[in-house]
């Protein structure tokens, strides 16, 4: 996910995908502790996604 694309995004759909993410890095997770996981870099990308939006979220907590 590109950060103009989560720039793009309102607050609300931030925080929406905000827990869409965190829902699939636990899913990650729990693939990786029963090795069923495919490929282990998925797990960084999602947390690097998370922090992403966050970090939007944040900015525009900053500008009002």
């Amino acid at each position: 996910m590109k950060a103009n694309e989560i720039r793009s995004m309102s607050v609300a759909d931030l925080e929406k995908k905000l827990v869409e993410l965190k829902k699939d890095l636990f899913m990650l997770r729990m693939q990786h502790a029963t090795n069923h996981l495919d490929n282990p870099v998925k797990i960084s990308a999602v947390r690097r996604d998370i922090a992403r939006v966050k970090t939007v979220i944040r900015e525009k907590e900053l500008e009002q």
